[in-house]
């Protein structure tokens, strides 16, 4: 009997995760992720304060989904933050859109892959990122919030990725929103009955805010991640011996 052939598995991680290589190949591998560190710290640095917007690559343009992302990324730009997405289409690109449209910055952190991803035309600034984990740190440490959209397998790994290091204290308990109660109610009703089965704790609800508002939305993020951790405008220098430009005139800092 006859199987259809997989997609021809990305080279470096893959090899990676099967198991023990070589260990000139590791030694490599690990140099590679290094570089990929260290180049994505100098290009994002001076984006400022983010809000993280995950969800599907597959939304068109037509889709209320889309839609309401737009609104979204316009919004958190209008409060003051940078946008920042995964940089690839549907709702990340219309993420995007609303902010680079509403005259705010806009910047992705686009995973490289044979099919679904490449960057969108509405980024002030991208990294093209070879690894999944590389990529979830960067999308993760720039940003004071987190919003989830409709999406599929990616985002609840980012979402889950998200709460699990809050939850562990890893970072600071930054706001994160769940919109479109409708779409994620079978995902909420999943979390509500680990919290009955005691497999995570009653407190851990109050990490999530559910939503169908845009208002509703950007008042949490306001109350939650702006007045909470205090902050405010301040002058970030880049310095020119390490070969760093400005990307905002104004950043924030706790």
């Amino acid at each position: 009997m006859e199987t259809k052939k997989n997609h021809k598995l990305s080279t470096d991680e893959s090899l990676f995760v099967r198991g023990p290589l070589s260990r000139f190949k590791e030694l490599t591998f690990a140099f590679k992720v290094f570089f990929n560190f260290i180049n994505a710290f100098r290009k994002m640095h001076f984006i400022g304060p983010c809000v993280t917007v995950f969800g599907s690559a597959r939304f068109t343009q037509n889709s209320e989904h889309y839609k309401n992302a737009e609104k979204i990324g316009a919004e958190l730009a209008k409060i003051g933050f940078t946008v920042m997405t995964g940089g690839g289409p549907g709702i990340m690109e219309a993420a995007n859109k609303g902010a680079f449209e509403a005259g705010g910055y806009s910047v992705g952190c686009n995973i490289i892959l044979p099919f679904e991803q490449k960057p969108n035309p509405y980024l002030h600034k991208w990294i093209n990122i070879p690894y999944f984990f590389v990529r979830k740190v960067v999308l993760v440490k720039y940003s004071y919030a987190f919003v989830v959209m409709p999406g599929g397998i990616g985002t609840l790994d980012e979402l889950f990725e998200a709460l699990t290091l809050i939850q562990t204290k890893i970072i600071q308990d930054f706001p994160v929103v769940i919109f479109d109660s409708e779409y994620h109610k079978e995902l909420c009703q999943h979390i509500e009955l680990m919290a009955k089965n005691e497999s995570i704790s009653p407190e851990d609800m109050e990490l999530l805010f559910v939503t169908d508002s845009v208002e509703e939305l950007i008042a949490h993020i306001r109350s939650h991640s702006i007045k909470k951790f205090g902050l405010i405008n301040k002058q970030d220098r880049p310095k020119w011996w390490l070969g760093e430009q400005r990307n905002k005139t104004i950043t924030h800092e706790k």
